[in-house]
């Protein structure tokens, strides 16, 4: 029920943002005569030849797709935050920029006006925020009133109701109504912020009684006779019943249901990138971002780098190191060098840079500082050992090290390496001097893993671009 009233909700809010974005963009359109005679709004025009047809449909189109990014929200939309509201804002509008120009750009279409369209997405961006923001409470408020209501009986003690205590003061608004606790051994449950009202046996005169819609299991059943009971009860009785799943709980560790063939599954995260399209839509994002470095950045950068390393260490251009790549396979990671070109053991090099390390050069200081060093890695890109985006690859040493420290640090294999990653962009980065250092990188990375999207490449892309000109504290 929760589901599919979130889904639905989730829809129909999609629904009237597009009726919105349209109306919006037709008001717009109709009204620049007018508008072009105020001060100030003498750059709006638009040709009176212009269908607007082609471009409605565009703008149709782009917030349709936009619909698979507000699913992502759906547990939460009802309460959805403002900075929540913004992102999805902004991504609305991005889209309908993206297909709009793009048409144009097919078609040759000249009588459209820019400064029209980029006026109109700044309206867009701020009608669908606040959109965004009220809507989806003001539809839960009206499609979920007193007469679809779900007065909801749970099942389990008091410690169980503690729980899922935040879960359930945030679904009143979606129509769960608690009535109260049963305890399967009748004993008064002490502490619980839900009434007492007995025993499991008492729950066919409690649902009549209390005209119960629904109940919620907080555990799994003791026994199969004790939920074959609970079951038939709701059945007999038209009951909605709902069984909450304490297997995370006891093994202390988050997990996902997978449904194969009719058998449930569980896995430790999820994997985006294990679907065929996902991967094929990072390696493309891959190519088109390295490629144009590789063709024209790199040769220029290389040369700048020489100059530099003949002046203060000459030596090698650049230095290969044989990192871990997916699910365990070695590759040669490239870098520009930034140390003094030094014979050194395999324990000298196994040692993280410190600040102030004296093994780098003066100009190595400044391409560690802004990451310039790790531009050759843009050839590890396009031959495919790694990714634009990913878990930071460690040296083969580290990762035998830190897996002692940190249970899951081998999970980061399940994707490939990136030259940055979402724990570099969230000032992870550099040495690692402290086991909660790790375990915070690690945790960043499985969160990457699990929750991967084309979206979250580019954003932590622009971040890291940004981190170019700003260096983090961390990075030296």
């Amino acid at each position: 029920m929760i589901t599919q009233r979130l889904r639905g909700l989730v829809n129909l809010h999609a629904a009237i943002t597009t009726l919105v974005a349209m109306l919006l963009f037709l008001a717009y359109a109709n009204m620049v005569p007018w508008l072009k005679m105020l001060p100030g709004l003498g750059f709006l025009d638009l040709s009176r030849e212009l269908t607007l047809m082609p471009y409605i449909l565009c703008l149709v189109g782009a917030m349709v797709i936009s619909t698979r990014y507000l699913l992502t929200f759906a547990p939460k939309f009802h309460r959805i935050s403002w900075v929540d509201a913004a992102r999805i804002a902004a991504r609305q509008a991005a889209l309908v920029a993206l297909f709009i120009f793009t048409f144009m750009f097919a078609m040759k279409d000249r009588g459209m006006s820019r400064l029209f369209l980029g006026s109109y997405l700044c309206l867009l961006w701020g009608i669908e925020l606040l959109l965004n923001k009220a809507l989806p409470h003001f539809l839960s408020q009206l499609l979920f009133d007193q007469r679809h209501k779900a007065p909801t009986v749970f099942i389990g003690n008091a410690s169980l109701v503690l729980r899922i205590e935040n879960w359930l003061a945030n679904k009143g608004v979606l129509g769960i109504e608690p009535v109260g606790l049963l305890t399967q051994d009748g004993l008064s449950a002490e502490g619980s912020a839900l009434p007492f009202l007995g025993s499991v046996a008492d729950l066919p005169h409690i649902i009549e009684e209390r005209a119960v819609a629904q109940v919620i299991m907080l555990s799994l059943p003791a026994t199969e006779v004790a939920g074959r009971l609970i079951i038939e009860t709701c059945q007999d009785r038209g009951c909605r019943l709902l069984i909450y799943s304490n297997l995370a709980d006891m093994l202390r560790h988050p997990l996902v249901i997978v449904q194969e063939e009719g058998y449930t599954f569980y896995s430790l995260q999820g994997e985006p990138l294990e679907d065929p399209i996902n991967r094929l839509t990072k390696r493309m994002y891959d190519i088109v971002v390295s490629l144009p470095v590789v063709l024209f950045v790199l040769p220029i950068l290389s040369l700048w780098v020489w100059a530099m390393q003949r002046l203060q260490a000459p030596g090698r251009l650049m230095f290969k190191q044989r990192r871990a790549g997916q699910m365990g396979n070695e590759f040669s990671l490239l870098k520009y060098r930034s140390m003094y070109d030094l014979e050194r053991g395999p324990e000298l090099e196994a040692k993280q840079a410190r600040k102030g390390d004296d093994r780098i050069f003066p100009f190595g200081h400044f391409i560690r500082r802004t990451s310039l060093d790790e531009f050759p890695q843009f050839l590890n890109v396009l031959l495919g050992q790694m990714s634009i985006v990913g878990p930071r690859p460690h040296m083969l040493a580290h990762d035998v090290e830190f897996s002692r420290f940190y249970r899951g640090y081998r999970s980061r294999q399940f994707a490939k390496p990136g030259i940055t990653g979402l724990a570099q962009v969230r000032g992870f980065r550099g040495e690692i001097t402290d086991p909660v250092l790790l375990q915070r990188r690690v945790e960043n990375d499985l969160q990457y893993i699990a929750t991967w999207s084309i979206w979250l490449d580019v954003q932590v892309t622009l971040m890291t671009f940004r981190q170019v000109f700003f260096p983090p504290r961390t990075a030296y």
